[in-house]
């Protein structure tokens, strides 16, 4: 006996928001992977030589590398934010009896990814 598959059309994930924007999350999963990509190679590079090195830093002031790293930056920014809004739902936690609000966890983890940009920042900045 053949169990009953009801089917699912390819735009499945057009017919409702929370689908679509579920779907957007999945899909800047691969600007996260492909920029994880990018950073090996730049610091393959990095350790070749100071030749290979001047080469991919003047391919990186090229316009179309700009416009590369600023959609990476925007699809990475937003799989961030997603992420840390899910966030409270994966991660309940009780102070005794009560559950600690969802502000409460998402803020926390907002903040501590500002506290670590800010401490990266100023040492990549010199200071």
């Amino acid at each position: 006996m053949t169990m009953y598959r009801r089917p699912v059309s390819n735009t499945w994930w057009l017919e409702s928001k929370p689908y679509f924007f579920f779907v957007i999350r999945e899909f800047t999963s691969l600007f996260v992977a492909g920029y994880c990509l990018f950073l090996l190679v730049f610091i393959a590079k990095a350790g070749d030589s100071q030749e290979a090195y001047a080469t991919l830093i003047l391919s990186l002031k090229s316009p179309i590398s700009m416009v590369l790293h600023l959609i990476s930056f925007t699809f990475i920014l937003y799989h961030a934010i997603t992420w840390f809004n899910l966030t409270p739902k994966i991660m309940v936690l009780h102070l005794g009896e009560e559950r600690i609000p969802n502000a409460l966890i998402a803020g926390a983890v907002y903040l501590s990814w500002g506290v670590v940009s800010l401490i990266i920042s100023w040492l990549i900045l010199g200071g």
